[in-house]
């Protein structure tokens, strides 16, 4: 059912603190770029300089989506949506991507990957910048691996700062299209 749902442009989310679950295709979406308008912030570019982050992907999938569980005040991830990524992630569909300072897990993010379409899901951070660092790796990686639509459902102000705009949820339907014809590798 979750596969339908991001192949048609709809996710979902719990809507109350029970976990029931809502359905959700945004007029508009967000998306960042994966061309050249892809930013990466100044202060950042500094950070990489000073802290040497280790990059991984799919080592701790379930410790990332348990900590952006934990870490996120009003979680909609409860244990039935956790349960189905991580069915998702044992099928190949879902994957993390995961920062570590001095071998310790301080930040990732996790979403889906169908086609040449990647849909973010959420991210956590226990080292400042932590997050942010997987999004670059996921854009890297994304980018290798012939990805043409980065989405990560609304825009916020720590996802603009990339370079995440947004467009009519027709638009974004289109390129949904065209991305799941692709044969991409995560």
């Amino acid at each position: 059912m979750l596969l339908t749902a991001y192949r048609r442009g709809i996710f979902p989310m719990a809507v109350d603190k029970r976990g029931r679950i809502g359905w959700f295709s945004p007029d508009p979406r967000a998306v960042i770029p994966l061309d050249a308008r892809f930013h990466i912030p100044h202060g950042l570019r500094r950070v990489l300089k000073r802290k040497k982050f280790e990059i991984t992907s799919d080592r701790d999938f379930e410790t990332v989506i348990r900590e952006c569980a934990r870490r996120r005040e009003g979680t909609w991830i409860f244990p039935g949506i956790l349960d189905s990524y991580c069915r998702l992630h044992r099928l190949g569909y879902a994957h993390s991507i995961e920062t570590r300072l001095d071998g310790k897990l301080v930040g990732g993010l996790y979403g889906v990957a169908l086609g040449g379409a990647f849909f973010g899901e959420s991210m956590f951070h226990r080292a400042t910048d932590a997050s942010k660092v997987a999004l670059m790796a996921l854009v890297e990686r994304l980018r290798a691996g012939g990805f043409v639509l980065l989405d990560t459902q609304w825009t916020t102000p720590h996802l603009q700062q990339f370079g995440t705009y947004e467009i009519p949820r027709h638009e974004y339907l289109w390129h949904l299209e065209h991305a799941l014809k692709l044969k991409c590798q995560f």
